[in-house]
């Protein structure tokens, strides 16, 4: 799990020092840094999305039907489940015992920033390649994207940024240990499709910062894994 340690330690380290200079920062720098993080996340997902949808032998007719269909079910399963109101209940719980109590910003910050570093073919890749074969090479590359992130997210919505790294830590950890059994399930075909939902919903993270919280992103992580099962199907999309 060094792999998994590496990047908590970065998003840690991202989110101290982005409670260091933020002290430094002006509100209305902050509102600037906060749509620089929305802008950058935006176009993160977008590459990601074209990435796949455009040139990919894997996706003939570019994805169009899976995204709608995975974003469709999943969402509606995530809205049954209230997804996004257990990251938040996480977060308020959170906030009691750091003693964030004031900060009316915790919540939104730490359920944001979770998000952005959770959703992706790096995470789970990298975890199932630390778990397998002790190669750590992909999540030591997302650790630096993710310092940087966590970093410029924290000096703009506040601390709760930094405690991302509990959902990181938990997620990939977890991926690590079970890598021998997800495996043979994580096909090329599977991880297109996964990096293809995956990047759509980093899109709506970056929707949410730029022009304010429409979408509840949590709830529509369901979606991902469909995208996996849909990977099984004898339907071509």
């Amino acid at each position: 799990m060094l792999g998994t340690i590496i990047n908590t330690g970065a998003i840690i380290a991202g989110g101290l020092f982005g409670a260091l200079f933020g002290r430094l920062i002006r509100e209305r720098h902050q509102e600037t840094l906060t749509m620089a993080c929305g802008v950058g996340t935006l176009f993160l997902g977008i590459a990601g999305a074209m990435k796949h949808m455009l040139h990919n032998d894997l996706l003939p007719g570019g994805g169009g039907m899976l995204v709608v269909a995975c974003l469709a079910l999943g969402g509606l399963i995530g809205e049954i489940l209230n997804i996004e109101r257990l990251f938040e209940r996480f977060g308020e719980w959170l906030k009691r015992k750091t003693g964030n109590s004031k900060d009316q910003g915790f919540v939104h910050g730490f359920v944001t920033a979770s998000l952005t570093v959770c959703i992706g073919a790096m995470a789970i890749m990298g975890a199932i390649q630390d778990g397998i074969s002790g190669d750590w090479s992909t999540l030591g590359a997302k650790s630096i994207l993710d310092l940087i992130i966590i970093m410029v997210m924290t000096c703009s919505m506040g601390k709760g940024c930094m405690f991302s790294a509990i959902p990181v830590f938990l997620w990939e950890g977890g991926l690590t240990l079970l890598a021998t059994l997800i495996r043979p399930v994580m096909t090329d075909l599977a991880m297109s499709y996964l990096s293809l939902v995956g990047s759509i919903l980093i899109f709506c993270v970056g929707l949410n910062l730029v022009w304010g919280k429409k979408i509840r992103v949590a709830n529509m992580l369901p979606a991902v894994v469909l995208a996996v099962i849909a990977a099984f199907l004898p339907i071509q999309f």
